[in-house]
């Protein structure tokens, strides 16, 4: 072999070699490119992940204070309508007891209430029933229908009567104020005025029953 032919076979092993490892190069450059590529796009994407999370999340807190709020104020309009409705309804009521203090039947109901509290009341023992101011014009004739000593209360309560035995210190509170302040206590919003209206009608008035 020629000094030409050995450099000739020189020259083409050397730009061989140079080529295998310029191809080795660009493989593993391509490939630490690709990684690279890889944690770049798995970062941004978890990145975009967690930012659209906290984004999600702050909205849904946005609307869940929003809601709140909007409940709140659905409940205290509601509440302001309850009361409203339950004013009226009980002012309406109390109307009805006005017209129903002026029949006899009212006077039955005192009578039946002061022998009822007589009735719980042991030898020996103090009972004093008190009734309501504007009933004192029949003070006569319940004293006479039940023999008791009755006491006009200092003020009113609307009607009924309240009976005390004091030796065992028992409040027997029949009052139509007593009654009433249950009544609306235990008040349902949703029950209709008309049932209402027809329950003390039906009992003449009375809020006994």
């Amino acid at each position: 072999m020629t000094t030409e032919e050995k450099l000739q076979h020189f020259k083409e092993a050397s730009l061989d070699s140079a080529r295998e490892k310029s191809a080795l190069e660009i493989r593993e450059y391509k490939e630490a490119l690709n990684k690279i590529y890889k944690e770049h796009k798995a970062s941004k994407r978890s990145q975009a992940e967690l930012e659209i999370k906290t984004e999600t999340d702050h909205i849904k807190r946005e609307n869940n204070k929003s809601l709140s709020a909007a409940q709140l104020h659905i409940k205290r309009k509601l509440t302001r309508k309850h009361k409203e409705i339950t004013d009226k309804l009980f002012d309406e009521i109390k109307e009805l007891l006005t017209d129903y203090r002026s029949t006899p039947e009212y006077k039955d109901l005192l009578i039946s209430q002061i022998k009822n509290a007589q009735s719980y009341v042991k030898p020996g023992e103090e009972l004093i029933i008190y009734i309501d101011p504007a009933d004192e014009p029949a003070l006569e004739e319940l004293t006479a229908a039940t023999g008791a000593a009755l006491s006009i209360s200092e003020y009113s309560f609307l009607g009924g009567t309240r009976s005390i035995i004091t030796d065992r210190h028992i409040l027997m509170d029949n009052s139509f104020t007593a009654k009433l302040d249950e009544m609306k206590e235990h008040f349902n919003f949703t029950a209709r005025i008309s049932e209402i209206k027809h329950k003390y009608k039906r009992n003449g008035g009375s809020l006994n029953g």
